[in-house]
């Protein structure tokens, strides 16, 4: 990602604002520079020649009104900065937010943890990225170029000595800049595997926790890489601080130098001496700040690249395979030739050669672990995209139906249901959210919940709920789906697993009571004999390595 991102840009009005806005101040800080140096050389030459008090006080007057504009312009371009951040990193926040949730995406969701590691301290470093990097390439763009063409002026020999080490300067800015970068990207990668650590042992906290596994110990040690790899980036943040330093003050000590012999030679005289003095060090000093403000935005400038390579990905963003065709009621879905291989690996997760799901089939998809059922659900979804090969329901193709309106037809229980806070009749309405209070005691028992209360509190993740229950009360919401919504497509991961016999025949009766009515297609991933056994046909799934999936009659 280059200084100013293309791509930011393009997503953030408030970027494009404050960029022309500080191009414009920018443009004024340079005239104020020059104007600063050129009223401190007219000061100083008055006072030494003995011109008139009221001309020295003029002068005077009007250097104490530049300096004060400059102090201004200062402020104007820090608070305009502050809220361009503000802005921008709000802007970027929402959108992250709604290409998670949006209906619409195609492709794997990112993970949680990296989404939450962006979006608390990853976007928060923008603010130097924006607030301060940004305006300090304008005016390193801008300020040197105006001291040069008045040194041009006035003194070719200094333009030509600035000219000559101002390279130089750059060219260990550059140098410096790039090893501070890959230091600052270890640090955000070592940012980013806390994160994930962190992520995974909370999830994992009852099992570990159940087998006495000391969780604290790795996320101490994943913690301390992340110390030692901030301390590196800032000891080389202080050492190339210094280095710009350096070479900056050399550079301004050549100048200084040729101008005070020519001086004490006669061949300069004592104002364009002092201006020439006063005004090197100008043409080096956006130089030097702008190293150390690269320092500050190196983790927002990797934050921000994350981000819109994020929301630059699969999905409504980046304009992929969200196709306008709408499917209108039941329809067969037939699976030509399908192959999934997931990104960064060789071996397929999936191999079907072909089946067709027809309106009223009630389908146990089954096979070993790893054979690629989840994955499967996952293509119907429209969330996994295949390699090979093609989905097609109805006469369309699934990717160039809208996403949106195809998964408001789909009804989807997943092997590990996510609940919300609030009551059970919430999170069962969530399949229906204009559903009333009979409906929803009807898919509640169907489901196999009557012993639940549609008023019980539910806390987030299902918490005051067991696992068996937290399932139920999916399948009631994906049965409400069904009944009342758009839904024609059911798609079950295991949702029989953990229940006891009475209600597993409870939903197995439902799914076959669904089936008769000739409207609804039921796929459900089983491991257990007795869904298999209600199912009217079975797909069998091999692991891609041994033998291609077969439909097989029940």
């Amino acid at each position: 990602m280059g200084p100013v991102d293309p791509r930011l840009l393009r997503r953030s009005r408030p970027a494009r604002r404050f960029l022309v806005a500080t191009v414009v101040l920018g443009s004024v800080a340079a005239v104020a520079v020059v104007a600063q140096a050129w009223l401190v050389s007219d000061v100083v030459v008055g006072l030494v020649e003995g011109e008139s008090t009221r001309a020295i006080a003029t002068v005077a007057g009007l250097l104490a009104a530049v300096v004060a504009a400059r102090g201004v312009l200062a402020w104007a371009q820090a608070a305009a900065g502050t809220r361009a951040a503000t802005s921008v990193k709000a802007g970027l926040r929402h959108d992250l937010v709604d290409a998670v949730l949006d209906q619409r995406r195609v492709g794997a969701a990112p993970s949680s943890a990296r989404v939450a590691t962006l979006l608390e301290t990853g976007l928060d470093a923008l603010d130097g990225y924006v607030a301060r990097f940004l305006p300090q390439v304008v005016l390193t763009a801008v300020v040197p170029v105006a001291v040069l063409l008045t040194l041009a002026v006035v003194d070719p020999l200094s333009a030509l000595i600035v000219v000559l080490t101002l390279p130089l300067v750059v060219t260990f800015l550059v140098l410096v800049g790039l090893v501070t970068r890959d230091r600052l990207d270890h640090r955000w990668g070592e940012l980013q595997r806390l994160g994930r650590h962190f992520s995974d042992v909370l999830a994992g906290l009852t099992v570990l926790t159940g087998f006495g596994r000391d969780s604290a110990r790795g996320l101490r040690e994943v913690g301390e890489r992340h110390r030692r790899a901030t301390m590196e980036s800032l000891r080389t943040a202080f050492l190339s601080s210094l280095v710009l330093e350096l070479f900056s003050t050399l550079s301004v000590a050549l100048v200084a130098v040729a101008a005070g012999l020519r001086l004490v030679g006669g061949g300069l005289d004592l104002g364009t001496g002092l201006l020439v003095i006063v005004l090197a060090p100008e043409a080096y000093l956006p130089l030097r700040r702008l190293g150390t403000q690269f320092h500050d935005s190196t983790q927002g400038l990797a934050a921000a690249d994350e981000a819109l390579t994020l929301l630059d990905g699969p999905g409504p963003a980046a304009d992929l395979r969200t196709g306008h065709f709408v499917v209108d009621g039941p329809a067969p879905v037939t699976v030509q030739g399908l192959e999934v291989v997931h990104p960064g690996r060789e071996q397929p997760a999936l191999v079907l050669p072909a089946f067709t799901l027809l309106p009223g089939d009630f389908v146990a998809v089954t096979g070993p672990s790893g054979s690629g059922k989840s994955t499967l659900l996952s293509v119907l979804l429209g969330f996994a995209a295949p390699t090979a090969g093609a989905v097609r329901v109805g006469r369309h193709r699934l990717d160039e139906l809208d996403p949106e309106a195809w998964r408001r037809q789909v009804a989807w229980v997943p092997q590990d249901p996510h609940l919300l806070a609030g009551t059970v009749a919430d999170n069962v309405r969530l399949g229906d959210p204009d559903a009333d209070d009979a409906q929803v005691r009807a898919a509640l028992d169907d489901a196999g919940a009557d012993d639940l209360s549609a008023e019980r509190h539910v806390g987030e993740q299902g918490q005051s709920l067991s696992a068996g229950e937290r399932r139920r009360v999916a399948v009631a919401r994906a049965l409400l789906r069904i009944r009342t919504g758009d839904a024609w497509l059911l798609l079950m991961d295991e949702p029989t697993a953990g229940l006891d016999a009475h209600r597993e025949s409870t939903v197995l009766g439902t799914l076959c009571r669904l089936q008769e009515t000739g409207d609804v297609t039921v796929v459900v991933v089983a491991h257990r004999a007795e869904t298999v056994a209600a199912a009217s046909r079975e797909l069998r799934v091999e692991v891609p390595s041994t033998e291609p999936a077969t439909a097989v009659p029940s």
